[in-house]
């Protein structure tokens, strides 16, 4: 649910939780999208030593399969604040779909990103487009990542661990481990995508809608630079 704002400088939105969950994920989703690159298109060998001297590719799944445990917690524990914290919490993992309000902001994000509006909305937590596409492309997204990549991960556990009893059944659905690998690789490229998109829009609402983004997501505060009715 977004809020318009009338005459209202700064809003506390963005709970200590969110903010960190925020910063953790961004920063593992960062190792996993550089890492699973390499994985997907290893490096040269290194020639200062014999290969067996080196683990230059195991440091490599290391640090993939670490980040992906520290994202897979993280998911869980903002799933588990979005009961807990305040309205602004849920926003990530619930869409008002069903209101016209919803689709009539979408539009008008739409046309403020296209430069047909001259004004933007002034609202408190994410705007009706920056949630869609946060649900889609983050809630969902990250969603099919994890699912994919225990799958993946159950490989090499072997059958009857964990991961093989949590997501094994993946592998049953695909019937292909490489198409598997192809699906899991396409998602990452759509989180980088969205990354970019993302940082973009960020700065640039902070300069053009005149209403703080990056430094919300680390006070908590969003501020309006503006003091004009919305």
């Amino acid at each position: 649910m977004t809020d318009k704002i009338v005459r209202r400088n700064s809003v506390y939105v963005y709970e200590a939780p969110v903010r960190l969950w925020h910063w953790v994920n961004a920063l593992s989703i960062t190792v996993l999208c550089v890492t699973g690159y390499f994985i997907a298109s290893p490096p040269p060998s290194m020639h200062i030593a014999e290969a067996y001297y080196q683990f230059v590719f195991g440091y490599i799944r290391f640090a993939h399969f670490a980040a992906g445990m520290i994202l897979t917690v993280g998911f869980f524990g903002r799933l588990y604040w979005a009961f807990v914290g305040n309205r602004y919490a849920r926003e990530l993992f619930v869409l008002p779909v069903h209101r016209a309000s919803f689709w009539r902001g979408v539009l008008h994000e739409l046309r403020w990103y296209l430069f047909l509006e001259r004004e933007p909305a002034k609202i408190v937590g994410h705007n009706p487009l920056a949630q869609l596409a946060m649900f889609v492309c983050i809630t969902l997204g990250l969603i099919f990542m994890i699912v994919t990549g225990w799958a993946l991960y159950a490989q090499g556990a072997g059958q009857g661990s964990y991961p093989d009893m949590a997501a094994g059944w993946v592998l049953g659905l695909i019937w292909n481990s490489q198409w598997l690998h192809t699906l899991h690789h396409l998602g990452m490229w759509m989180i980088v995508i969205f990354m970019i998109i993302h940082i973009y829009v960020a700065i640039r609402e902070d300069i053009m809608s005149r209403q703080t983004m990056v430094s919300t997501m680390i006070s908590g505060h969003r501020m309006f630079k503006d003091d004009e009715e919305a």
